[in-house]
């Protein structure tokens, strides 16, 4: 009898089989909590990428309405808005804008055709800034005063604030969301633990009589839902991933759409997946165990 038969039979078998009837229904609850939080990060990662994207676009411009005086037509007066403000340091680029570039931007609203050929629009003159050093509104006001035109600037700081806001919003959406499928997953690890241990409550109690520690019982609760919930979560970070490469696929160059702009590299936030999953099913399972076992000694 080789020296392995004579220390008997494994307690970890005898405590946890390699299989059990649980198991499957733990292994797609865990998936699919590691899919949904996978796609929450996915989500908040091509939306922050669209907040900055469009809060760049929005620091890189400015728009001047002009109102015509001294008798002078909408359309020479913002001419001279856009010649003066062309001149300023830091504005790469001034241009008038003709009434049909102003229907074209009042046609989501009002509809395709159903602009009155006689509506009065606001005569604006679209400014493009220098990336390195963009004009100040207050350059723009003294260009246009220096020019004796009635204008009014508009930097868009109002609209990049509420950006950034929703950018701000969106991220802690995200991590509010992870944290609630985090807590769910400890929450079934957990279940699952207490279960195993009621169910097995007599060998435990050999075990005890033995000599067995409660951190050995426990270590061994811990390993073995830890290893179903890496196997779980990378299921369920495989099916996100899945989702979101058709998804990038779907839109072309710009991920999902203009406003959802999913990249490859958001993909590789998946990989963490199986890594969380199996921290948290340890600490849960550990905590849970020993909680227990030393409820019954």
């Amino acid at each position: 009898m080789s020296a392995a038969d004579d220390r008997g039979p494994d307690p970890a078998a005898s405590i946890l089989p390699s299989r059990d009837f649980r198991d499957p229904g733990l292994v797609f609850t865990v998936a699919v909590l590691s899919f949904l939080a996978c796609i929450a990060v996915i989500a908040a990662l091509a939306a922050d990428r669209a907040a900055q994207g469009w809060a760049r676009q929005l620091s890189g411009s400015a728009t001047v309405q002009v109102r015509p005086v001294g008798g002078e037509t909408g359309a020479e007066a913002a001419a001279r808005a856009a010649e003066a403000v062309a001149g300023v340091r830091g504005v790469s680029e001034a241009r008038a804008m003709d009434r049909k570039s102003a229907e074209a931007l009042l046609e989501p609203w009002l509809g395709k055709g159903n602009i009155p050929a006689d509506l009065p629009l606001p005569q604006l003159v679209t400014v493009e800034l220098a990336p390195d050093h963009p004009a100040t509104s207050a350059d723009l006001n003294r260009a246009l005063a220096a020019a004796h035109l009635d204008a009014t600037v508009d930097d868009h700081s109002r609209w990049m604030a509420d950006v950034r806001t929703s950018g701000d919003i969106v991220r802690l959406s995200a991590a509010v969301a992870c944290l609630l499928i985090a807590t769910a997953a400890g929450s079934v690890v957990a279940f699952a633990t207490r279960q195993g241990l009621a169910a097995r409550r007599d060998v435990v109690e050999v075990l005890h009589l033995c000599g067995a520690e409660d951190r050995f019982v426990a270590q061994l609760f811990q390993m073995r839902f830890a290893a179903l919930a890496t196997r779980a979560a990378a299921y369920g970070a495989l099916a996100a991933a899945a989702v979101g490469a058709i998804l990038r696929l779907t839109g072309g160059s710009d991920g999902f759409s203009p406003a959802l702009p999913i990249a490859w590299t958001d993909l590789l936030a998946c990989l963490a997946a199986p890594v969380l999953g199996a921290l948290v099913a340890a600490l849960s399972a550990h905590s849970v165990a020993m909680a227990i076992l030393r409820e019954q000694v």
